[in-house]
């Protein structure tokens, strides 16, 4: 199954420009004001991952692969419509592992990355980018797994429910952006916005569910080989009824 699912997403051409805002493409108050927006949760966010690193050195390959996971996902492009690209986001696994403000931080060094080497998305343009997948995604994401924990529901469903929409809510956002910056001559904001959120939404519902899929088969891997790891991060613990189903008991 994983396999299958990564034969699809490379099998896509990559010739169309890519749902990361390109560089230049915003103006600059919209630049500055994304900036601004994103750097309190990197703050926070650097701030927390230092901590868990303190407590449990031992997490560190744990957060090398979310940050891999999420690199690998985000840079795999597929076309939608009018010459606009879709992709995965991958901050679900990384939300669920170290919280939503340790994944803003991830996503920001993905995406300067992905700007440097891969000219998918932009410098300019990195506020923007990071508040959509890396501060919006993770919050939605966060906020739905621990709803499905707090319900007792099987914690695969809550990686799964995270992932989907914390990739959906990431071309909601987008979308805004997109829309604010853009606003149509007729309808204003809104009217932009549904067109925008209409050329996203063809191909990133179906994107959306085969990544939290795959966020659910990596969790399962995780949950068998790196068990230890996940109760130091209090992500398993003894006796809670939403580890059923995940590990058979």
């Amino acid at each position: 199954m994983l396999f299958s699912i990564f034969t699809v997403f490379f099998n896509y051409p990559n010739d169309a420009y890519a749902m990361h805002i390109m560089e230049g493409f915003l103006p600059i108050k919209w630049c500055i004001f994304w900036g601004v927006m994103t750097l309190p949760f990197l703050i926070i966010g650097m701030r927390s991952i230092g901590n868990t690193v303190k407590k449990h050195p031992e997490t560190k390959m744990l957060l090398g692969l979310a940050g891999a996971f999420t690199f690998v996902l985000s840079a795999l492009k597929m076309p939608s419509v009018t010459g606009s690209c879709s992709h995965p986001t991958g901050v679900g696994l990384g939300t669920v592992l170290f919280g939503p403000t340790a994944m803003s931080v991830l996503g920001f060094i993905v995406l300067i990355f992905q700007a440097l080497l891969l000219a998918h998305g932009g410098l300019t343009t990195l506020g923007a980018n990071t508040f959509s997948m890396a501060v919006v995604g993770p919050l939605v994401a966060w906020g739905l797994y621990r709803l499905c924990v707090k319900l007792k529901t099987p914690l695969r469903v809550g990686v799964f429910l995270g992932a989907v929409f914390g990739d959906l809510f990431t071309y909601v956002t987008t979308a805004a952006q997109l829309a604010l910056a853009f606003p149509a001559q007729i309808g204003g904001f809104a009217a932009s916005f549904e067109k925008f959120l209409g050329i996203f939404a063809v191909t990133q519902i179906p994107l959306a569910i085969s990544e939290g899929l795959l966020t659910v088969v990596v969790f399962n891997l995780l949950t068998a080989h790196n068990k230890k790891e996940l109760e130091d991060l209090t992500v398993l613990t003894a006796g809670n009824s939403a580890l059923e189903g995940v590990d058979g008991r």
